[in-house]
């Protein structure tokens, strides 16, 4: 595949449905033309082409990941949350320009953005301020963030939502399913419903910032007595139904701390863990999202700042209960009981073929191994990762059986793969063993 990455730039987002369908009807004329010019390039060659091959070339990948991206909005989320949620069942050619959309999207140029913010605050927004950045700091899938300085001296980040996000959700669902389904790629028997109604699902959640606002809050007071964790206060008085005024609080990103020393690392690796811990079973409410853009660490109070909360989830007691005894069957190494959990929460299934349920079962051992390791887990040292990615392709390989796990179990496995890879990244040692210690009994 080819290495081709964009550029983030001042692009405007398609606002309407029509505008939105427009693209995706380019880009779909775009790689049509590839196509016939490629196919017709191999019969005067004397081969006879491939679909495959035709439809996913280099170039097609890239025009496909460009436009999604420059569209934004459900049409970049949704491949985002397939390429993480399915990335181990789709081929590499398809996983591969998905993954692209983890990068950071294009952003509004002024001239979109100040219209948005008339409509929001009213045409004298500006006397509210004294300073207003007109450059976001940040920008994703469904909105952009700013730096704000009030008259009143509130330092904020102001999270604005791009223009007909959510208008556009359902079609835009809709045009990424239709994409997927024509490119003939999916495994065979694999019903990708359950992940694109999901799909919808969240995105009609995460576009909902009031939703958003009320979980910031609440996280604000769940974690009010973990001084090592903050959590930006909302302000209402800014806050609509498309704009997420915040608190801004300072902090370098957690990939910045692979060059720190060992003792740091080790202990902001352990306090995500601990957290993901507190969230599943004491919380039963999770921010599902493991993105590393959704931690900073401010190094002059030695805090982790927890960001974006669109993506909470909350669980309910017969899911915590199959975790729970899922995660005692990791921990104690039994494999019976870790197949019983594992069924139950779709992980596997009965009528999969004798040799995938082992194989599926062996990964699960693999990757809950590291709970059963005495003392500290060295994630810089394991080569669990490249096991486990190695394991999925060759499992990719047959596509003769797949299932869906339950919503709740690929949130939960997309929150522990996001923090494996994390530890890994920053070279961090966590006793996990310990930290679960105490939730092994009720």
């Amino acid at each position: 595949m080819s290495d081709h990455r964009s550029t983030p730039r001042a692009l405007a987002v398609p606002g309407t449905r029509i505008a939105r369908l427009a693209r995706f009807g380019s880009m779909a004329s775009g790689m049509a033309g590839s196509m016939a010019l490629n196919g017709a390039r191999q019969w005067a060659g004397g081969d006879r082409p491939r679909w495959r091959d035709l439809l996913l070339t280099p170039a097609n990948a890239a025009r496909m990941a460009d436009e999604l991206a420059r569209m934004r909005g459900a049409a970049m989320k949704v491949g985002q949350l397939i390429s993480m949620d399915a990335g181990e069942v789709l081929p590499p050619e398809l996983a591969d320009v998905f993954a692209r959309l983890r990068a950071e999207a294009h952003f509004m140029p002024p001239k979109q953005l100040k219209p948005l913010l008339i409509r929001e605050w009213g045409t004298d927004w500006q006397k509210r301020f004294r300073k207003f950045d007109v450059r976001p700091i940040a920008a994703a899938s469904i909105g952009q963030v700013h730096r704000a300085e009030t008259r009143d001296g509130r330092s904020l980040a102001v999270k604005i939502q791009y223009p007909g996000v959510r208008r556009s959700i359902d079609s835009d669902v809709a045009n990424v399913a239709s994409i997927i389904k024509l490119s003939g790629l999916i495994p065979k028997g694999l019903d990708m419903t359950p992940l694109l109604d999901e799909a919808r699902a969240q995105l009609h959640e995460e576009a909902d910032y009031a939703r958003e606002g009320r979980y910031l809050s609440r996280f604000a007071t769940l974690l009010a007595d973990s001084p090592e964790f903050l959590v930006p206060d909302r302000h209402p008085d800014l806050t609509t139904e498309n704009i997420l005024a915040m608190t801004y609080a300072p902090g370098d990103p957690l990939e910045s701390l692979a060059n720190s020393p060992q003792d740091l690392r080790d202990r902001v690796a352990t306090q995500l863990f601990k957290l993901f811990l507190r969230e599943l079973l004491e919380f039963h409410l999770m921010q599902t999202d493991p993105n590393f853009a959704n931690y900073r660490y401010d190094p002059a109070t030695a805090r982790v700042v927890l960001l974006d909360f669109g993506a909470t989830r909350e669980f309910g007691p017969a899911s915590i209960q199959m975790f729970r005894a899922m995660l005692v069957a990791g921990v104690k190494g039994d494999r019976l009981t870790l197949y019983q959990a594992a069924c139950d929460l779709g992980y596997l299934d009965t009528a999969m073929p004798a040799a995938r349920l082992e194989t599926l079962l062996d990964m699960l051992m693999l990757a809950t191994s590291p709970m059963r390791q005495s003392g500290p887990f060295d994630f810089a040292l394991s080569d669990l990762a490249g096991q486990l990615h190695q394991a999925g392709l060759e499992l990719g390989m047959d596509n003769t059986h797949w299932t869906v796990p339950e919503i709740d179990a690929l949130f939960v496995q997309r929150k522990v793969a996001g923090l494996y890879l994390l530890a890994r990244r920053i070279g961090a040692r966590v006793p996990l063993a310990d930290l679960i210690a105490p939730y092994l009994s009720d």
